[in-house]
């Protein structure tokens, strides 16, 4: 029986009309592509690719998180779907069907994924959308997904199928958790308090830092004040979407990266930084203290499993209030510096340590409720900013080139109206931005932003 952790649960639990858990990617393709072409590589190749067919299947009365189980079989017909943009298609008609798209849930019934196969792109181009729920991947499988199409195929391991839960098995874990919710709760607390004032959201509750400091055997260095400060960006966001994406030379990124002694992230979290900076002041809105950014860190190889969401979240400042885009990539880079110190220092699973500690069938409630308090009141962070890395290679569908593969991803009430995230691929950075539509209306503006900024930085060279 493969069940759901506590933190892929949590994807489910807070879950709304608005605040929608699918991550998901936009790939360009070179040439046109037949919808028999992707069915017949997802049917050959789907055994190793378990997300593709795992469903949902709920304990009774929600006294334990769903598991999955293999669909018996899967209607493809139903999960890949093909559309055509009307002329002229170009790349603002595009970004707002995914938009359309990825506003929308996923059938909790069925697998929980979505192909769409979009014609009628300027140059004789087509698109391929993927979307899935992030209770099934998190940013790294995600791309395993789109990887099942890729020529030649990828070396997969066929995955035994997961068979339906018995009834009395789920009760029977079900009454084990919850005599292990104890130990968990135990686990977490032995671990984190030397360090609660290094974990995201609990460092700001009150008397965090003091106990900390008291407990911990050896000094650390202090670190800066993480209160998100009031911008347009923050609020609950509405149940739709904007987005846009951009391109940008990996070459120049690179550039400036060794020119300033930083890393490829610093630099593209300085982008992302001065890109937020012009929209706000854009919009008379920026704040004289910095933003507040989680950035997503993925602990594959570090947690010692590969199922489920292996990802943590850590806070770092986004100096947005300086001016100077040399001064703010010189911060962010400081300020990357302090932060895996303390990634180092803190407990890799403390978020799923925490998770864990609580009974499922309090989970669900709680989740929701703590989602939607801290959203309207105090959200923790500003915006998500991620960087993945990909193949520096061109990769092929069917014989196809794909051109460009730009993400596409989750906005929420708590983690801001806008989200930036980075993939590289064959010598490009392609970037996706996902924003709520009735708070940033005007995101194609970002993809103007980062491309100035970096001519910037070059300039700077």
């Amino acid at each position: 029986m493969r069940q759901l952790s506590a933190l892929d649960a949590q994807f489910l639990n807070f879950e709304t009309v608005t605040n929608v858990a699918n991550i998901g990617g936009l790939a360009v393709l070179e040439m046109g592509l037949a919808k028999d072409e992707i069915l017949h590589r997802l049917a050959e190749r789907m055994a190793g690719v378990p997300q593709l067919r795992r469903r949902l299947v709920h304990v009774p009365f929600g006294l334990d998180h769903p598991y999955w189980a293999d669909d018996v079989e899967v209607d493809l017909d139903y999960h890949v779907r093909e559309l055509a943009l009307p002329p002229p298609g170009d790349d603002a008609q595009l970004a707002e069907q995914v938009a359309r798209l990825h506003e929308r849930r996923l059938d909790r019934a069925r697998p929980l994924w979505e192909m769409y196969l979009i014609h009628g792109l300027t140059g004789g181009r087509c698109a391929l959308y993927t979307k899935v729920h992030h209770a099934a991947v998190d940013g790294l499988t995600g791309a395993e997904v789109l990887a099942a199409l890729m020529d030649p195929a990828p070396e997969t391991v066929a995955c035994e199928p997961d068979a339906p839960p018995e009834l009395w098995r789920m009760l029977a874990r079900s009454a084990r958790h919850l005599v292990n919710n104890p130990a968990h709760l135990m686990r977490f607390v032995g671990e984190a308090l030397p360090v609660l004032d290094q974990l995201p959201v609990i460092s700001r509750l009150p008397g965090a830092g003091d106990l900390s400091r008291l407990l911990r055997r050896s000094p650390l260095p202090d670190l800066p004040d993480f209160a998100a400060p009031h911008t347009p960006l923050g609020g609950p966001v509405s149940g739709h979407r904007r987005y846009a994406f951009a391109e940008l030379p990996l070459e120049e990124i690179k550039r400036v990266k060794n020119a300033f002694g930083v890393t490829v992230n610093d630099v593209v979290l300085t982008l992302a930084a001065s890109a937020l900076r012009r929209w706000l002041v854009d919009h008379a809105a920026l704040p004289d203290v910095p933003l507040i950014a989680g950035v997503p860190f993925s602990l594959r190889g570090r947690a010692g499993t590969s199922e489920g969401n292996q990802v943590t979240i850590m806070i770092t400042q986004l100096p947005t209030h300086v001016a100077d885009a040399r001064r703010r990539l010189e911060l962010v880079g400081e300020a990357m510096e302090r932060i895996k110190e303390r990634f180092e220092l803190t407990p890799a699973c403390w978020l799923r340590e925490l998770s864990e500690s609580l009974p499922a069938a309090l989970s669900g409630l709680t989740d929701r409720a703590a989602f939607d308090l801290v959203g309207r009141t105090a959200p923790p962070i500003n915006v998500i900013v991620s960087n993945v890395p990909g193949p520096q290679f061109p990769l092929r569908i069917a014989g196809v080139r794909l051109l460009a593969h730009y993400p596409v991803s989750v906005i929420t009430d708590v983690s801001g109206a806008v989200n930036i995230t980075a993939f590289s691929y064959d010598g490009r950075l392609d970037i996706g931005i996902t924003a709520c539509r009735d708070l940033v209306p005007d995101v194609w503006a970002f993809s103007g932003y980062l491309r100035e900024t970096l001519d910037e930085l070059n300039a700077e060279l």
